[in-house]
């Protein structure tokens, strides 16, 4: 999608203490329309308990974290212990 070489792993617990800037990451809308595609499949296959890798951005650094989407609101990814991670700081989510 975007930027996405070598991303810090992050486990999904550490998800909840991370914090987020307001700015959108994505530059086109095109990706961000793929990356709301990607984030409904990802919640969909959430039920089956499926881990997909979410790459995104934090105030410190590009990240990944491996884990199920629970749910997928308008404005952010719910993810497994209610930690969230803002859609606009995805960069990209392989399934």
């Amino acid at each position: 999608m975007n930027r996405v070489d070598n991303p810090m792993l992050v486990d999904k617990e550490a998800v909840g203490n991370l914090h987020f800037p307001n700015e959108e990451v994505l530059s086109s809308p095109d990706l961000q329309q793929k990356r709301e595609y990607e984030l409904q499949r990802a919640s969909s296959l959430g039920t089956d308990k499926v881990k997909i890798k979410i790459i995104f951005e934090d105030t410190e650094a590009l990240k990944q974290v491996e884990t199920t989407v629970w749910a997928v609101t308008k404005e952010r990814v719910v993810l497994k212990h209610g930690a969230t991670i803002p859609i606009k700081r995805i960069h990209e989510i392989k399934i």
